[in-house]
């Protein structure tokens, strides 16, 4: 019985967490068992996503299955592109030269900052009244 070739990324961008399965194929991409368009409507979301196959130049060499949870759509995107960004690091490690100075492989850290006792959010004081 043949192995199937199978290349894993997990990427994470605020709170959403994408786990990405790259497998040799003709370049179809689910995300949560949808169609790729029909996950993501937002043009801005899928050129994001598709960044790391354009630099590398495997838009159609791997069929790409992605289970994404939390935050919203552009965390979504930015964990899904990281995800499929350290799967294709996995494939092939001279990719890395073309991945790092287009700032790919480098997870953004920035996430929302907790809420502060005696502050109404994060920094916001209550409104200071003299009288």
């Amino acid at each position: 019985m043949a192995k199937s070739v199978m290349y894993r990324g997990t990427g994470r961008r605020k709170s959403a967490v994408a786990r990405v399965i790259m497998r040799p194929g003709k370049g179809v991409i689910t995300i949560n068992n949808r169609a790729y368009d029909e996950y993501m409507p937002s043009a801005l979301a899928r050129l994001d996503i598709s960044q790391p196959l354009v630099l590398t130049a495997n838009e159609s060499t791997f069929d790409i299955s992605v289970s994404v949870f939390g935050g919203g759509l552009i965390g979504q995107s930015g964990a899904i592109r990281l995800g499929i960004t350290r799967a294709l690091l996995e494939v092939n490690p001279e990719y890395r030269k073309i991945l790092k100075p287009a700032g790919l492989i480098t997870r953004d850290p920035r996430v929302k900052e907790r809420k502060k006792y005696g502050l109404k959010g994060a920094r916001r004081a209550p409104q200071f009244s003299k009288r």
